[in-house]
Protein backbone atom coordinates (compact mmCIF):
# COMPACT_ATOMS: atom_id res chain seq x y z
CA UNK A 1 0.00 0.00 0.00
CA UNK A 2 1.64 3.43 -0.81
CA UNK A 3 1.71 6.01 1.63
CA UNK A 4 0.10 8.72 1.75
CA UNK A 5 1.41 12.06 -0.45
CA UNK A 6 4.83 13.98 0.54
CA UNK A 7 5.04 11.52 3.77
CA UNK A 8 7.94 11.29 5.37
CA UNK A 9 10.02 7.89 5.34
CA UNK A 10 13.21 7.22 7.81
CA UNK A 11 15.91 5.37 6.48
CA UNK A 12 18.27 3.60 9.15
CA UNK A 13 21.04 3.02 9.23
CA UNK A 14 22.65 5.44 7.33
CA UNK A 15 22.64 8.45 9.73
CA UNK A 16 19.30 8.68 10.20
CA UNK A 17 18.09 10.32 7.10
CA UNK A 18 15.15 11.10 6.01
CA UNK A 19 13.04 10.71 2.61
CA UNK A 20 10.50 12.80 1.15
CA UNK A 21 8.46 10.60 -0.91
CA UNK A 22 5.75 12.51 -3.34
CA UNK A 23 3.24 11.21 -6.23
CA UNK A 24 0.80 9.38 -6.46
CA UNK A 25 1.01 7.52 -9.76
CA UNK A 26 4.50 8.12 -10.04
CA UNK A 27 6.40 7.63 -6.51
CA UNK A 28 9.97 9.95 -6.06
CA UNK A 29 12.09 9.76 -3.25
CA UNK A 30 14.71 12.46 -1.95
CA UNK A 31 16.46 13.21 0.41
CA UNK A 32 14.46 15.49 3.08
CA UNK A 33 16.33 19.02 3.32
CA UNK A 34 19.28 17.96 1.31
CA UNK A 35 20.26 21.15 0.05
CA UNK A 36 20.39 22.38 3.78
CA UNK A 37 22.80 19.49 5.35
CA UNK A 38 25.81 20.70 6.80
CA UNK A 39 27.66 17.68 5.17
CA UNK A 40 26.88 14.90 2.55
CA UNK A 41 25.87 11.94 4.43
CA UNK A 42 25.00 10.07 1.71
CA UNK A 43 28.68 8.06 1.70
CA UNK A 44 27.15 4.90 0.21
CA UNK A 45 24.25 5.67 -2.15
CA UNK A 46 24.53 2.22 -3.38
CA UNK A 47 23.17 0.32 0.23
CA UNK A 48 20.51 3.06 0.19
CA UNK A 49 19.26 2.01 -3.04
CA UNK A 50 19.28 -1.70 -2.05
CA UNK A 51 17.56 -1.28 1.80
CA UNK A 52 15.02 1.08 -0.82
CA UNK A 53 14.55 -1.21 -2.95
CA UNK A 54 13.42 -4.33 -0.16
CA UNK A 55 12.21 -1.80 2.95
CA UNK A 56 10.11 0.65 0.76
CA UNK A 57 9.03 -0.96 -2.41
CA UNK A 58 6.11 1.50 -3.69
CA UNK A 59 8.95 3.97 -4.24
CA UNK A 60 9.89 4.11 -8.01
CA UNK A 61 12.86 7.08 -8.43
CA UNK A 62 15.09 8.04 -6.17
CA UNK A 63 16.69 10.97 -6.49
CA UNK A 64 20.06 13.10 -4.96
CA UNK A 65 22.28 15.74 -6.27
CA UNK A 66 25.83 16.18 -5.34
CA UNK A 67 27.15 19.41 -3.71
CA UNK A 68 29.78 22.31 -4.70
CA UNK A 69 32.43 21.54 -4.96
CA UNK A 70 31.56 18.80 -6.39
CA UNK A 71 30.60 19.36 -9.60
CA UNK A 72 31.91 16.92 -11.99
CA UNK A 73 29.86 13.65 -11.98
CA UNK A 74 31.12 11.02 -9.30
CA UNK A 75 28.61 8.14 -10.32
CA UNK A 76 27.40 6.21 -13.16
CA UNK A 77 23.77 6.56 -12.81
CA UNK A 78 21.47 8.36 -14.60
CA UNK A 79 22.36 12.15 -15.19
CA UNK A 80 20.77 15.25 -15.53
CA UNK A 81 22.38 18.73 -14.68
CA UNK A 82 20.79 20.43 -12.11
CA UNK A 83 21.98 24.73 -11.79
CA UNK A 84 22.29 26.58 -8.80
CA UNK A 85 22.70 30.32 -8.57
CA UNK A 86 25.86 31.19 -6.89
CA UNK A 87 28.18 33.77 -5.58
CA UNK A 88 31.65 33.16 -5.36
CA UNK A 89 32.67 34.61 -2.61
CA UNK A 90 36.23 36.57 -2.30
CA UNK A 91 35.44 39.69 -0.74
CA UNK A 92 32.84 42.02 -0.57
CA UNK A 93 34.85 44.29 -2.57
CA UNK A 94 35.26 41.96 -5.28
CA UNK A 95 31.83 41.99 -5.73
CA UNK A 96 30.87 45.21 -5.41
CA UNK A 97 32.98 45.76 -8.57
CA UNK A 98 31.56 43.32 -10.95
CA UNK A 99 27.92 44.67 -10.17
CA UNK A 100 26.53 46.69 -12.93
CA UNK A 101 26.02 50.38 -12.26
CA UNK A 102 21.97 49.89 -11.68
CA UNK A 103 22.78 47.56 -8.75
CA UNK A 104 25.42 49.15 -7.11
CA UNK A 105 22.79 52.17 -7.21
CA UNK A 106 20.01 50.83 -5.77
CA UNK A 107 21.64 49.74 -2.59
CA UNK A 108 22.73 53.28 -2.46
CA UNK A 109 19.14 54.47 -3.19
CA UNK A 110 18.31 52.19 -0.10
CA UNK A 111 20.12 53.43 2.39
CA UNK A 112 19.25 56.69 0.94
CA UNK A 113 15.77 56.49 1.78
CA UNK A 114 16.27 55.39 5.09
CA UNK A 115 16.59 51.97 5.30
CA UNK A 116 18.93 49.75 7.51
CA UNK A 117 20.01 46.42 7.04
CA UNK A 118 21.51 44.83 10.14
CA UNK A 119 21.47 41.09 11.83
CA UNK A 120 18.81 40.32 14.02
CA UNK A 121 18.27 37.71 16.50
CA UNK A 122 15.95 34.85 16.62
CA UNK A 123 13.07 36.45 19.08
CA UNK A 124 9.51 37.18 19.35
CA UNK A 125 9.94 40.61 17.97
CA UNK A 126 11.44 39.47 14.75
CA UNK A 127 8.73 36.54 14.52
CA UNK A 128 6.16 39.74 15.19
CA UNK A 129 7.48 41.48 12.29
CA UNK A 130 8.01 38.46 9.68
CA UNK A 131 4.21 37.88 10.22
CA UNK A 132 3.39 41.23 9.36
CA UNK A 133 5.56 40.47 6.19
CA UNK A 134 3.68 37.28 5.62
CA UNK A 135 0.39 39.07 5.86
CA UNK A 136 0.79 42.02 3.84
CA UNK A 137 -1.02 40.41 0.38
CA UNK A 138 -2.06 36.46 -0.05
CA UNK A 139 -0.70 36.97 -3.67
CA UNK A 140 3.00 36.71 -4.56
CA UNK A 141 4.41 35.07 -7.34
CA UNK A 142 0.84 35.60 -9.58
CA UNK A 143 0.36 32.77 -7.30
CA UNK A 144 -1.45 32.11 -3.89
CA UNK A 145 0.70 33.26 -1.08
CA UNK A 146 1.34 30.15 1.22
CA UNK A 147 2.92 31.97 4.37
CA UNK A 148 -0.25 34.56 4.38
CA UNK A 149 -2.39 34.15 7.55
CA UNK A 150 -0.72 32.19 9.78
CA UNK A 151 -1.04 32.70 13.24
CA UNK A 152 2.09 33.71 15.48
CA UNK A 153 3.15 29.98 16.65
CA UNK A 154 3.25 28.41 13.37
CA UNK A 155 5.33 31.30 11.97
CA UNK A 156 7.61 31.06 14.91
CA UNK A 157 8.10 27.10 14.50
CA UNK A 158 8.68 27.38 10.96
CA UNK A 159 11.03 30.09 11.21
CA UNK A 160 13.34 28.07 14.03
CA UNK A 161 14.85 25.51 11.75
CA UNK A 162 18.28 25.18 11.79
CA UNK A 163 18.89 28.09 14.65
CA UNK A 164 22.55 26.88 15.28
CA UNK A 165 24.03 27.40 11.94
CA UNK A 166 21.96 30.21 10.54
CA UNK A 167 21.53 34.03 10.53
CA UNK A 168 18.34 36.36 10.26
CA UNK A 169 19.47 39.62 8.62
CA UNK A 170 16.35 42.47 8.89
CA UNK A 171 15.79 45.51 7.30
CA UNK A 172 14.39 48.32 8.64
CA UNK A 173 12.68 51.45 7.55
CA UNK A 174 11.30 53.75 10.58
CA UNK A 175 12.33 51.03 13.19
CA UNK A 176 9.63 48.82 11.48
CA UNK A 177 10.85 45.37 9.56
CA UNK A 178 9.90 46.04 6.16
CA UNK A 179 12.19 42.46 4.92
CA UNK A 180 14.81 39.78 6.08
CA UNK A 181 16.73 37.28 4.54
CA UNK A 182 17.25 33.98 6.67
CA UNK A 183 20.95 32.16 5.79
CA UNK A 184 21.88 28.89 6.47
CA UNK A 185 25.43 28.25 6.66
CA UNK A 186 26.64 24.77 5.48
CA UNK A 187 30.61 24.16 5.32
CA UNK A 188 31.71 26.68 2.51
CA UNK A 189 28.23 27.32 1.75
CA UNK A 190 25.85 29.49 2.55
CA UNK A 191 22.07 29.40 1.08
CA UNK A 192 19.42 31.67 1.38
CA UNK A 193 16.08 29.93 2.80
CA UNK A 194 13.98 33.01 2.78
CA UNK A 195 14.17 36.66 1.30
CA UNK A 196 10.85 38.44 1.87
CA UNK A 197 10.16 42.56 1.31
CA UNK A 198 7.27 44.33 2.37
CA UNK A 199 5.34 45.32 -1.66
CA UNK A 200 4.37 48.45 -0.44
CA UNK A 201 8.36 49.67 0.08
CA UNK A 202 10.07 48.17 -2.86
CA UNK A 203 10.97 51.68 -4.40
CA UNK A 204 13.22 51.44 -1.24
CA UNK A 205 15.23 48.38 -3.14
CA UNK A 206 14.97 46.73 0.04
CA UNK A 207 15.80 43.07 -1.38
CA UNK A 208 18.97 44.77 -2.95
CA UNK A 209 20.23 46.00 0.42
CA UNK A 210 19.63 42.94 2.09
CA UNK A 211 21.87 40.69 -0.57
CA UNK A 212 24.34 43.31 -0.34
CA UNK A 213 24.49 43.00 3.71
CA UNK A 214 24.70 38.79 3.37
CA UNK A 215 27.13 39.21 0.59
CA UNK A 216 29.42 41.28 3.18
CA UNK A 217 28.88 38.34 6.39
CA UNK A 218 29.63 35.69 4.06
CA UNK A 219 32.77 37.35 3.64
CA UNK A 220 33.39 37.78 6.77
CA UNK A 221 32.30 34.55 7.76
CA UNK A 222 34.56 33.68 5.00
CA UNK A 223 32.18 31.58 3.09
CA UNK A 224 32.99 30.12 -0.40
CA UNK A 225 29.74 30.02 -2.08
CA UNK A 226 26.64 32.39 -1.39
CA UNK A 227 23.69 30.21 -3.74
CA UNK A 228 20.12 31.94 -4.41
CA UNK A 229 18.54 28.91 -5.24
CA UNK A 230 18.64 27.79 -8.73
CA UNK A 231 19.60 30.16 -12.11
CA UNK A 232 17.29 28.81 -13.85
CA UNK A 233 13.95 27.09 -13.56
CA UNK A 234 12.43 24.51 -15.84
CA UNK A 235 12.48 25.94 -19.55
CA UNK A 236 12.37 29.71 -18.20
CA UNK A 237 15.22 31.10 -19.47
CA UNK A 238 14.55 34.73 -19.40
CA UNK A 239 12.44 34.66 -16.13
CA UNK A 240 12.24 38.47 -13.83
CA UNK A 241 14.37 35.63 -11.22
CA UNK A 242 17.00 35.01 -13.26
CA UNK A 243 17.53 38.43 -14.97
CA UNK A 244 17.24 39.62 -11.19
CA UNK A 245 19.81 37.03 -9.63
CA UNK A 246 22.35 38.07 -13.15
CA UNK A 247 22.11 41.52 -11.63
CA UNK A 248 23.36 41.13 -8.07
CA UNK A 249 26.20 38.83 -9.35
CA UNK A 250 24.73 35.58 -9.56
CA UNK A 251 26.41 32.95 -11.97
CA UNK A 252 24.80 29.60 -12.68
CA UNK A 253 26.42 26.64 -11.65
CA UNK A 254 25.81 23.20 -12.75
CA UNK A 255 25.77 20.02 -10.86
CA UNK A 256 24.79 16.29 -11.21
CA UNK A 257 21.30 15.30 -10.31
CA UNK A 258 21.41 11.85 -10.34
CA UNK A 259 17.42 9.38 -10.80
CA UNK A 260 18.03 6.09 -10.05
CA UNK A 261 14.86 3.69 -11.04
CA UNK A 262 13.79 1.50 -8.09
CA UNK A 263 10.88 -0.32 -10.28
CA UNK A 264 9.84 -0.82 -13.85
CA UNK A 265 7.37 2.01 -13.34
CA UNK A 266 10.43 4.11 -13.06
CA UNK A 267 12.36 2.80 -15.18
CA UNK A 268 9.81 3.47 -18.09
CA UNK A 269 9.32 6.80 -16.45
CA UNK A 270 13.06 8.09 -16.88
CA UNK A 271 12.80 7.04 -20.39
CA UNK A 272 10.09 8.96 -21.29
CA UNK A 273 10.68 11.89 -19.20
CA UNK A 274 7.79 11.21 -17.23
CA UNK A 275 9.79 12.12 -13.98
CA UNK A 276 10.38 15.46 -14.67
CA UNK A 277 6.39 16.29 -14.27
CA UNK A 278 4.22 18.10 -16.34
CA UNK A 279 6.33 21.40 -16.15
CA UNK A 280 9.35 19.12 -17.96
CA UNK A 281 6.63 17.54 -20.93
CA UNK A 282 4.80 20.49 -22.36
CA UNK A 283 6.83 22.87 -24.90
CA UNK A 284 7.96 26.14 -22.92
CA UNK A 285 5.04 28.60 -24.75
CA UNK A 286 2.63 26.23 -23.67
CA UNK A 287 3.79 26.78 -19.68
CA UNK A 288 4.23 30.20 -20.18
CA UNK A 289 0.58 30.86 -21.45
CA UNK A 290 -0.58 28.58 -17.99
CA UNK A 291 1.32 30.48 -16.07
CA UNK A 292 -0.01 33.72 -17.36
CA UNK A 293 -3.58 32.45 -16.88
CA UNK A 294 -2.62 31.54 -13.57
CA UNK A 295 -1.35 35.39 -12.84
CA UNK A 296 -4.36 36.79 -14.37
CA UNK A 297 -6.85 34.79 -12.64
CA UNK A 298 -5.21 35.76 -8.88
CA UNK A 299 -4.83 39.36 -10.30
CA UNK A 300 -8.92 39.43 -10.74
CA UNK A 301 -9.30 37.63 -7.24
CA UNK A 302 -6.93 39.52 -5.10
CA UNK A 303 -7.34 42.62 -7.33
CA UNK A 304 -7.19 45.03 -4.31
CA UNK A 305 -3.59 43.65 -3.40
CA UNK A 306 -2.24 43.74 -6.66
CA UNK A 307 0.73 46.90 -6.61
CA UNK A 308 0.00 49.19 -9.58
CA UNK A 309 2.99 48.83 -12.43
CA UNK A 310 5.52 51.83 -11.69
CA UNK A 311 8.53 52.76 -14.08
CA UNK A 312 12.00 53.24 -12.74
CA UNK A 313 13.07 57.07 -13.70
CA UNK A 314 16.51 55.43 -13.21
CA UNK A 315 17.00 52.25 -15.18
CA UNK A 316 13.93 52.04 -17.07
CA UNK A 317 12.55 48.82 -15.30
CA UNK A 318 9.34 48.24 -13.70
CA UNK A 319 8.19 46.35 -10.39
CA UNK A 320 5.02 44.41 -10.42
CA UNK A 321 4.64 42.48 -7.20
CA UNK A 322 7.28 40.27 -5.93
CA UNK A 323 8.73 37.62 -8.45
CA UNK A 324 11.00 36.38 -5.14
CA UNK A 325 12.21 33.51 -3.42
CA UNK A 326 10.40 32.92 -0.55
CA UNK A 327 9.00 37.00 -1.12
CA UNK A 328 11.48 39.48 -2.87
CA UNK A 329 10.39 42.19 -5.70
CA UNK A 330 12.44 41.43 -8.79
CA UNK A 331 12.86 43.86 -11.48
CA UNK A 332 11.66 43.15 -14.60
CA UNK A 333 12.50 45.05 -17.84
CA UNK A 334 10.68 45.19 -21.11
CA UNK A 335 9.82 41.79 -22.72
CA UNK A 336 9.59 39.71 -19.19
CA UNK A 337 6.57 38.09 -18.86
CA UNK A 338 4.87 37.89 -15.15
CA UNK A 339 5.46 34.20 -13.83
CA UNK A 340 6.90 32.44 -11.10
CA UNK A 341 9.83 30.99 -11.16
CA UNK A 342 9.66 28.19 -9.05
CA UNK A 343 9.27 24.45 -10.23
CA UNK A 344 10.17 20.90 -9.31
CA UNK A 345 10.20 20.05 -5.99
CA UNK A 346 7.63 19.08 -3.26
CA UNK A 347 6.05 21.39 -0.60
CA UNK A 348 8.37 20.28 2.57
CA UNK A 349 6.26 19.24 5.62
CA UNK A 350 4.87 21.65 8.18
CA UNK A 351 7.61 23.07 10.18
CA UNK A 352 10.76 23.45 7.80
CA UNK A 353 10.64 26.22 8.03
CA UNK A 354 11.34 26.75 4.36
CA UNK A 355 10.04 30.09 2.85
CA UNK A 356 9.18 28.93 -1.18
CA UNK A 357 5.76 28.56 -2.68
CA UNK A 358 4.63 24.78 -3.43
CA UNK A 359 5.35 23.93 -7.09
CA UNK A 360 2.90 24.75 -10.42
Amino acid sequence: MNPPKDCLVNVVPFNDLLLIVSGRFLTSARIHDEEWLTENKLHDPETLIDTMKKEHPYIDIFSFSQKLPDVLPKYEYSMEWDNLAVIYVSSFEAWWKCLPQVTRKNVRRSAKRGVVVRPVPFDDDLVNGISLIYNETPIRQGRRFWHYNKNIAIVKRENCSYLENSEFIGAYFNNQLIGFIKIVYSGVEARIMQIVSMIKHQDKRTTNALISKAVEMCATRKMKYFIYGKYVYGKRQNSPMTEFKKRNGFVMVNVPRYFIPLSKKGEIALKTGFHKGLEGILPGRIINAMIDCRVKFYEKIYRRFINKREIDPDDGSCQYGPFEEGGESAPIGRGFKKFPHRGGAARPPEGTGRGVAPPL
